[in-house]
């Protein structure tokens, strides 16, 4: 199973994240229009993205509660079919957390700015892990630094926890 070190923190605004991605030369991958439906899971999360017309169902795991978020995660994708209108019929939505996200890519490292949909704008780093966790866990912090980021400020939440605490 793959997996991930992650971070997301709030931003005001993108402008100066942008300007340090350029200076170090991230590659911009797109932009990417997403909806994720997150469905009711024994354990974990599952959520079917659709992103740019595009269908994958990704289940994860992740400690929110410990220092550093790894995240083991799985993905299967649809290749065609209305995979929203099948899976509505077998599970449970639990929230919808749609988004408008630039995908930049360094040192295997997927930095995302999303602009989420009643919540405002985000940075979240996915760090790959390839071979070790220390290895994924040093490209990590040479990008929070890189960026310039206060690991401090993280939120150790997912979009959908998010959503769901701003409607209580």
């Amino acid at each position: 199973m793959p997996k991930n070190l992650e971070l997301k923190v709030y931003c005001n605004s993108f402008s100066k994240i942008k300007k340090s991605l350029n200076e170090i030369n991230a590659e911009f991958v797109g932009e990417l229009i997403q909806k994720d439906v997150y469905y009711k899971a024994a354990k974990g999360l599952l959520k079917l993205r659709i992103e740019n017309g595009r269908q994958s169902l990704i289940k994860y795991l992740r400690d929110e509660k410990g220092k550093d978020r790894w995240s083991d995660f799985q993905v299967i994708k649809f290749s065609d079919g209305d995979a929203e209108k099948f899976l509505k019929q077998i599970f449970n939505i639990e929230t919808i957390v749609e988004k408008k996200r630039l995908l930049y890519m360094y040192d295997n490292t997927r930095i995302h700015l999303d602009e989420v949909r009643g919540l405002g704008k985000f940075l979240e780093l996915e760090t790959l892990v390839l071979k070790r966790l220390p290895d994924a866990k040093k490209r990590f912090k040479k990008i929070i630094g890189l960026l310039d980021l206060d690991f401090n400020n993280q939120i150790k939440n997912s979009y959908k926890i998010l959503i769901e605490e701003k409607k209580k």
